[in-house]
């Protein structure tokens, strides 16, 4: 049997994601994204647990999360683990344990005010503008 290095996350953003280009304009995205587990102990008592995870998004998949993403929306991620390591400002040799997505789901909508203008936008232009636009938020692939 081959080995297997696939990971699957559903939690929420912990904040924007940062989104940078390499010298070769590669778009590259990175945010945190919060798992939490609920269960009730043996006394009957709540408890929680939240793990945080780190996630990295290339190219293409990159720029739409860096674009459309935001903290607090609810994400579906399916990639890689991968251990990145560096040596800091004060030689020191640091580790990061990453998910590399191949796969990003938007679950939850846009947050409101994006919404609101987005539509502000479309009723203060013309008709013809008004399709325009929306014809081009359309090619937009998710």
């Amino acid at each position: 049997m081959s080995n297997v290095n696939k990971v699957i996350v559903v939690g929420r953003l912990g904040g924007d994601p940062t989104l940078r280009y390499t010298k070769n304009s590669t778009a590259v995205a990175n945010f945190s994204m919060a798992t939490t587990e609920r269960w009730t102990d043996a006394d009957g008592g709540k408890q929680e647990h939240t793990e945080w995870h780190r996630v990295v998004a290339w190219d293409k998949l990159g720029e739409i999360c860096g674009n459309y993403l935001a903290k607090g929306r609810l994400v579906y991620v399916e990639g890689k683990l991968r251990t990145r390591k560096w040596t800091d400002s004060d030689d020191t040799e640091r580790r990061t344990l990453e998910i590399v997505a191949s796969d990003v789901r938007f679950l939850s909508p846009a947050p409101e005010t994006r919404a609101k203008r987005d539509d502000e936008i479309f009723h203060d232009h013309t008709h013809e503008k008004r399709e325009r636009m929306r014809e081009a938020v359309d090619d937009i692939p998710f």
